[in-house]
């Protein structure tokens, strides 16, 4: 397993802003992005409101015909089309990345089969539904949005332009208050200064307020727009199905590696010497007895070998003593010294209990060859309903699973039964590793 020790992190570079994020807010390129996706919202959520509640009544109304279903049909897949526009709306103006749901499974061609797949699909009501609910948060939103945004700013620069009043209006600027015998008007200085400062706060604020705003219409894309959770659970299950089938693959081919040019050579090898000492036999008794010493010698590695073997593919002592054991076997034929603590009510499933085995064997293979560490540790216990593994060392550090090293085909091994890897190697080390399992006793 060649995962990469000692090379260092890639560190990022972290821009560093003199004003602090509440001052700079109002003129961040994201803000205006957030109020300008507030502001196409209304408008576009007038033309998607109006096609659902026309198209679908006109459908539900004609269901007593066979128009209906037709009508439908198109009202959804109009939904489904304007589900992608806003999608790319989200991604652009908020960051919003949002898978495209599932796709139409139609069984077989033609324009009936394909009406009621769109009938049948979940994901075409969602997107029905959401140009119902969107309609009257954008309402709301933008009204709240567009009220506080441009009061803001106009009080803001209220110093800037209230000489507009006492040349053009005739008044001393802003009414604050007036009835038939007393007005008030924003005129002096002290007051100017007020409605300048009160006009800062709403200006700061707003976008904190619009951000809060554009959440719930990326929590409304997601929830609606995007695949559902059993979608993407199916859509992870099959691609950690296939992290299985080629993680199934490179075992067999390493086995057959390995017994091809391992214990298969030396048995052929073997095979040759025995010939040899036999003929030998009779000519040379002396001879054939050295050569027959050297295969017993040959037969000794050859079963060595096949062990090892055998071990890799799963150890006796595992099945017959658990995890305890069989971690203290692999700790013992470490480079460096490992402290192993297993700590355990029960034993967790075969596969799960395998599973843990094989991957603090590789994390103990990059101790041995790539951390250049003194000491290293072992930790498995039991948090609730999954089963926890830490592998620390000393070393130089380094690791890192977006390399692509045998740290990510771990990770994926892992994440083909629901586990998770996480690696804290900071350059200089210490490196440590956790490895989260289910339990599934």
């Amino acid at each position: 397993m060649a995962t990469e020790y000692g090379q260092g992190y890639a560190h990022r570079s972290e821009r560093h802003h003199r004003l602090p994020a509440a001052l700079r807010a109002p003129v961040e390129a994201r803000s205006w992005r957030e109020f300008g996706y507030v502001l196409l919202g209304l408008p576009i959520a007038i033309v998607l409101f109006t096609w659902t509640v026309t198209t679908v009544s006109l459908g539900a109304g004609l269901l007593v015909t066979f128009l209906g279903i037709p009508v439908l049909a198109a009202a959804l897949a109009g939904c489904r089309g304007f589900g992608v526009l806003e999608r790319a709306r989200a991604r652009g103006l908020l960051g919003v990345e949002v898978a495209d749901p599932e796709p139409l499974r139609v069984a077989k061609p033609g324009a009936l089969a394909w009406m009621g797949a769109m009938l049948k699909s979940g994901a075409s009501w969602r997107h029905a539904l959401y140009t119902l609910v969107q309609f009257p948060w954008a309402v709301f939103s933008f009204s709240v949005a567009v009220s506080f945004w441009t009061c803001g700013w106009a009080l803001l620069t209220y110093p800037l332009w209230f000489w507009v009043f006492p040349a053009y209006a005739g008044e001393g600027g802003i009414q604050l208050y007036g009835d038939a015998h007393h007005s008030v008007y924003l005129d002096n200085p002290f007051e100017i200064t007020v409605t300048a400062l009160i006009g800062l706060v709403f200006t700061l604020a707003t976008p904190w307020l619009v951000r809060a705003l554009t959440a719930v219409d990326g929590l409304l894309v997601r929830g609606l727009l995007g695949p559902s959770q059993l979608s993407a659970r199916v859509v992870e299950l099959e691609s950690d199905r296939g992290a299985v089938v080629d993680t199934a693959a490179a075992d067999l081919r390493r086995i057959e590696r390995d017994l091809h040019d391992g214990a298969q050579a030396r048995l052929v090898a073997l095979a040759m010497d025995l010939g040899l000492a036999k003929e030998k036999l009779r000519e040379d008794p002396r001879a054939a007895a050295r050569m027959v010493e050297e295969a017993h010698g040959e037969v000794k590695t050859a079963l060595q070998e096949l062990r090892d073997l055998a071990r890799g593919i799963h150890p006796a002592v595992l099945t017959d003593r658990g995890l305890d054991a069989a971690l203290s076997a692999v700790a013992s034929r470490c480079t460096v010294p490992v402290r192993v603590e297993v700590d355990l009510p029960a034993r967790p499933a075969p596969a799960i209990e395998g599973i843990a085995y094989f991957t603090v064997s590789e994390l103990l293979q990059n101790v041995s060859k790539h951390s250049g560490a003194r000491t290293a540790s072992v930790d498995v216990w039991r948090s609730e309903d999954r089963l926890m593994l830490q592998v620390s060392d000393d070393g130089v550090g380094g690791a890192d699973v977006s390399r692509g090293s045998g740290l990510a085909g771990l990770a994926a091994r892992l994440d083909a039964v629901d586990g998770v890897l996480v690696v804290d190697s900071p350059a200089g080390g210490p490196t440590r590793v956790i490895a989260e399992l289910p339990w599934r006793g």
